[in-house]
């Protein structure tokens, strides 16, 4: 639906002529009319690189122009996210907007970075309550599911604790995250009617096209579906991905070589690569992350108005000489974490001069004492 204003308008607030060009569709069973373009809170914080004035800025321009779905989680900048949203939406009306953050996921550490039980979940939505300075959450996601050391944690825990938290009204549907697409596949059948959405990262990109096998899946449980990280995560931008980003140097490379190419070109590869995510059918919605005002223009022009034909002629290139074969770094993470967990890894973690946290580790072999 597009030119027809959405149930979260608020008259004298929002910018009737952009609200009446975005799209708006249906997040799956919720209910909710939520905007083709979401807002990814993710980048408020140091962990991309950070002004407070002017993300809180960003914030409130994006709700004015009519996107109304924002995501976040304490994760992101070990709450510095939900704590920047929350002073950008005090002077924004409630009903102009729906909010997802999300529990399992926490701190730095790999000792203390995962926590899936019952009594952490629901301490972490009072929490993050009390950050965004709101008095319920419209969807309450699972963080990063495979890191959970079974399913039965999940299915016995975290889950029932969120639908008591819904039946109670801190929150209002449920929703799961994982960057291995068989790890929430096996969730969401293993819980039939129980999780309203799901959000997929880095899946549907210029190098990673893993979203498509499960995609008539997820919506034959007439699931919303967030397609995220179209940048995957920083890595398809001219600026390249952060210290942090788990690609391996192979894949960073390969980023590296089409992000030359771009700059060469004069283009930004970023908004090549948000061009080519946003062509994906069944996403309800495409949630990009963005700090800066510059950063909200440049995506909505791409929703709006697509690549001009030199940007097309480089995306053509990029498809036939870079982009060949896709690539992930599934089980990358995984392995790092357990090695840490287990005593096989040392790890460091610094901050950077810029204020970015970058995280190095070393595996030994798991027969190496």
């Amino acid at each position: 639906m597009s030119g027809q204003l959405p149930v979260t308008f608020v008259e004298g607030f929002h910018n009737v002529e952009k609200l009446k060009c975005m799209k708006y569709k249906q997040l799956g069973k919720t209910g909710l009319e939520v905007s083709q373009v979401a807002f990814g809170g993710g980048a408020l914080c140091s962990k991309y690189g950070f002004d407070l004035e002017e993300g809180i800025k960003t914030v409130q321009e994006a709700i004015k122009a009519g996107i109304n779905y924002i995501d976040t989680a304490p994760w992101y900048g070990q709450g510095r996210s939900e704590e920047v949203l929350g002073l950008a939406l005090k002077d924004v009306p409630r009903k102009a907007y729906y909010i997802a953050t999300k529990v399992g996921r926490y701190e730095l550490d790999y000792q203390n970075m995962f926590d899936f039980s019952g009594q952490k979940a629901r301490e972490s939505v009072e929490k993050s309550l009390k950050l965004l300075g709101l008095e319920y959450i419209d969807v309450i996601q699972i963080h990063d599911i495979e890191f959970a050391p079974s399913m039965d944690i999940l299915l016995n825990e975290t889950l029932p604790v969120l639908e008591q938290l819904v039946k109670e009204g801190k929150a209002n549907f449920i929703g799961v995250s994982g960057y291995p697409l068989s790890a929430v596949k096996n969730l969401v059948s293993s819980t039939p009617g129980r999780i309203d959405m799901v959000l997929s990262y880095s899946r549907y990109t210029l190098s990673d096209n893993t979203l498509l096998d499960y995609m008539d899946y997820f919506l034959s449980q007439n699931l919303g579906i967030v397609c995220a990280a179209a940048h995957a995560m920083g890595l398809l931008t001219n600026a390249g991905p952060q210290p942090w980003h788990p690609a391996t140097n192979d894949q960073k490379h390969q980023a590296c070589q089409a992000a030359k190419f771009c700059q060469d070109q004069g283009v930004e590869l970023g908004k090549l690569a948000l061009y080519h995510t946003i062509q994906l059918s069944g996403a309800t919605t495409f949630l990009i992350g963005m700090q800066t005002r510059s950063l909200l223009a440049m995506n909505l022009d791409v929703f709006y108005n697509g690549l001009n034909g030199k940007e097309q002629e480089v995306l053509q290139h990029l498809y036939k000489t870079t982009f060949i074969r896709p690539f992930n770094w599934e089980g990358i993470e995984l392995e790092r974490y357990w090695a840490a967990i287990k005593g096989r890894a040392s790890v460091r973690v610094v901050l950077t001069p810029g204020g970015l946290v970058a995280i190095w580790c070393h595996l030994r072999p798991a027969n190496e004492s």
